[in-house]
């Protein structure tokens, strides 16, 4: 395919999209939790929905014997239908899941750990998953980062030539346009050869064909650059999605993979066996499999933290080292990236210990909460994270 068909079929694929309940429902039928959720009121107020003609395709219209709460059983589906269970916030849950606040020293920049940075770009995505941690942000009112707002980051990156590597988020940070991602890049590196980039994205999966060879190349010339993108169902491993990685590994650009256990999508070894497998196969390290984040209103799509281990366990004993991620935590409030093991926490807890947080009632899907997994954050303080019965 050529340059400017490809670079055209890009932009047909991100602007044809469905972000209404009319042109949801013309895709397919509502189940009853779905249909609520726009007869609540707050609906409106929450991560917006955005479905973009890409994924689209891979949905299933139709309904599903087996089906959970009426709905279908489809891991697409799953992972950008909102449902009524979205608007169920339970008490320990938030708007900023990671503390993102806290490490907050300009604005869109996030400096948590010595050597790196996170800066968000926009709040932008080619699809809003349902899932989404920065569900508060994306889909917002920022829009995309200003040449202000690059100029600021890139003279606090100056005086800290420790940081040696800088993730691009957001929202999606491949939704910006061509130009504004180099130019972006080319101030962030400053001429430091040694800093890495990390583009930190969902668009080879749901908007593939914007891996376009220009893109490739604009990246190539700015190596070291690493792309960590998140496959979280074999079904998203599409020829297109494919076609997009074999771009990106062809131009020098290494991919690995972060995915996120979600209850109904991929919450069985089975998915998780062939997702990474055929990841590898593909040329992607499967990097993380995150446990989920305490995002309000996701509780319904958490997979509890005793049952996630036990996936895990039993996963270790049937791939590889190269097919096989690290499970890991964001710990709340804050307290950074912790891997997760049957023996590497400080003690639990039963409900009524939970630093003021009671069990509550109510959480849909769940069944509450049977105590507390009390860890130890990057920073020395204790950090409760709950043990949900699902």
């Amino acid at each position: 395919m050529k340059p400017e068909i490809e670079t055209s079929r890009k932009s047909t694929i991100i602007s044809k999209l469905i972000s209404t309940r009319i042109k949801l429902e013309e895709l397919i039928e509502l189940s009853p939790e779905e249909a609520a959720y726009w007869d609540k009121p707050g609906a409106v107020t929450n991560l917006p929905l955005k479905i973009n003609t890409s994924y689209s395709r891979l949905i299933e219209t139709h309904q599903k014997e087996g089906s959970v709460d009426g709905a279908s059983p489809d891991p697409i589906r799953i992972q950008t239908v909102p449902t009524v269970h979205e608007l169920n916030i339970l008490p320990y849950e938030t708007g900023d899941p990671l503390g993102e606040g806290y490490y907050t020293p300009e604005t869109r920049l996030i400096h948590q750990y010595p050597d790196r940075i996170l800066i968000k770009v926009t709040d932008r995505c080619a699809v809003y998953c349902r899932h989404c941690f920065r569900r508060s942000f994306a889909g917002g009112t920022a829009g995309d980062i200003s040449a202000s707002e690059i100029e600021h980051i890139a003279d606090y990156l100056k005086g800290r030539p420790g940081v040696n590597e800088i993730l691009l988020s957001g929202g999606d940070c491949l939704t910006l346009s061509d130009g504004k991602l180099a130019s972006m890049m080319d101030s962030l590196a400053d001429g430091q050869k040694e800093r890495t980039f990390r583009l930190c994205t969902r668009i080879p999966v749901v908007a593939p064909s914007r891996i376009t060879p220009e893109l490739v190349s604009l990246l190539a010339v700015r190596k070291p650059v690493w792309v960590a993108t998140q496959f979280n169902h074999p079904r998203e491993l599409t020829f297109e999605s494919r076609a997009a990685i074999t771009r990106l590994l062809a131009g020098g650009i290494p991919v690995v993979n972060q995915a996120v256990l979600l209850r109904g999508v991929n919450d069985n070894v089975e998915t998780l066996a062939e997702l990474f497998t055929t990841l590898v196969a593909v040329g992607i390290k499967p990097y993380y499999l995150f446990q989920g984040d305490l995002a309000a209103g996701t509780s319904h799509l958490r997979v509890g933290l005793k049952r996630g281990l036990g996936i895990v366990k039993e996963l270790r004993g049937r791939l590889s080292g190269l097919a096989m991620p690290v499970y890991a935590v964001d710990l709340p409030d804050g307290g950074g990236k912790m891997v997760l093991s049957e023996k590497d926490f400080l003690r639990d807890e039963p409900p009524e210990h939970s630093g003021g947080v009671g069990n509550p009632d109510g959480n849909a899907g769940s069944g509450g909460i049977s105590g507390w997994r009390v860890f130890e954050g990057s920073d020395g303080r204790e950090r409760f994270y709950p043990l949900e019965n699902c």
